[in-house]
């Protein structure tokens, strides 16, 4: 069955919920935008499935391993996913100071993968597949051409678990999941009354149509 990720909470309700529906994964932002949380927040969202089955997922940007390690301890975080850094390099440097799975990210944009995505699915735990929006690092809704990287995904892969993220809702996330057979399908804006802000009944909706179940 396809895992599910609920991304950007900003709210401890909208994780409690997530746990309620049998999310395996409850994400925040501490990279920048409009759904970026400070360490004591997202402590907030955070603690309320601490204890749970429901992994927790930290989203960092640009800032060094050093940090990422430090803020991933003091929230107890069992995923960190690195949006914008996903060297070889970067990875190793993250995989020192931080136990926990680390997850890269490949920004989609065109007919085909980036360059060095191959490395990315070599190195990291997980690969998500988001769509390259400029100035956003997630969150914006907008989804890239499935099929047309089915193939290049397929073959890269192997045994590397896919996360596939970018503009799903619960009207496309079956048309997604088809065409990709991700292994976790990572949503965010697409349950939203606002940036931020979850939206219970689309939060169950979308767990239907993702895994089947009510």
């Amino acid at each position: 069955m396809t895992e599910v990720k609920f991304c950007g909470l900003t709210r401890a309700e909208d994780a409690a919920f997530a746990m309620s529906l049998a999310a395996r994964y409850v994400g925040v932002i501490l990279a920048g935008g409009p759904r970026h949380l400070e360490e004591d927040r997202a402590r907030a969202v955070l603690d309320g499935v601490e204890g749970s089955d429901v992994r927790t997922v930290g989203v960092f940007d640009a800032q060094l391993p050093a940090e990422i390690g430090r803020v991933a301890h003091e929230l107890s975080l069992d995923v960190v996913q690195l949006h914008r850094s996903t060297s070889r390099e970067f990875l190793d440097e993250v995989r020192r100071v931080f136990p926990g799975e680390v997850w890269g990210t490949l920004r989609v944009s065109a007919d085909h993968l980036p360059e060095g995505a191959s490395a990315v699915f070599m190195h990291a735990d997980r690969v998500v597949l988001d769509a390259m929006v400029p100035g956003s690092l997630g969150g914006s809704g907008v989804s890239f051409a499935w099929s047309a990287v089915a193939a290049e995904v397929a073959r890269m892969r192997g045994r590397r678990p896919v996360v596939l993220a970018g503009g799903l809702r619960p009207d496309n996330v079956t048309e997604g999941i088809r065409i990709l057979t991700p292994d976790i399908v990572d949503v965010s804006s697409g349950v939203e009354s606002s940036p931020g802000v979850k939206d219970h009944a689309r939060m169950r909706a979308f767990m239907h149509a993702a895994t089947g179940t009510s």
